[in-house]
């Protein structure tokens, strides 16, 4: 059974309490690891920069305490097997529908089910939405 290393747990540590325990949920079956939970000033901004966030700090999803989104990846993390992603965030949207946990997908950010009307894809970003338990 797969299961969270130290830095994986230790980032998982600054998110919300119902993404912690999604992704401990989805780990037990599907290996995963976190590469990103709480972004502070400089790393947002760095993302930012670097293309890989369209938000700046202190509006990311990443920069709240706790953290209401992170970015998880199958491990091992293979960037150029993209099919990979779009499986396991099914699985981890599946997961999060069964238990009640409404999460909003960075493959989908709309939530239309078309995965080819997306400007951004961020397909290792889960985010909590604003209507939950």
């Amino acid at each position: 059974m797969p299961r969270f290393g130290k830095r994986s747990t230790n980032r998982l540590l600054t998110c919300h309490k119902d993404l912690e325990w999604l992704f401990c949920a989805v780990v037990k079956d599907y290996d995963c690891t976190i590469l990103t939970g709480y972004r502070g000033r400089k790393a947002q901004n760095k993302a930012f920069n670097e293309g890989r966030s369209k938000i700046r700090f202190p509006d990311g999803k990443h920069n709240k305490k706790p953290s209401i989104a992170v970015d998880v990846a199958p491990w091992p993390v293979d960037w150029t097997d993209t099919k990979r992603f779009y499986h396991f965030a099914g699985y981890v949207q599946g997961v999060a529908e069964s238990v009640g946990i409404p999460i909003r997908w960075g493959g989908d950010w709309d939530r239309d089910y078309d995965l080819n009307d997306q400007s951004f894809n961020d397909l290792v970003h889960f985010e909590l939405t604003e209507k939950r338990k």
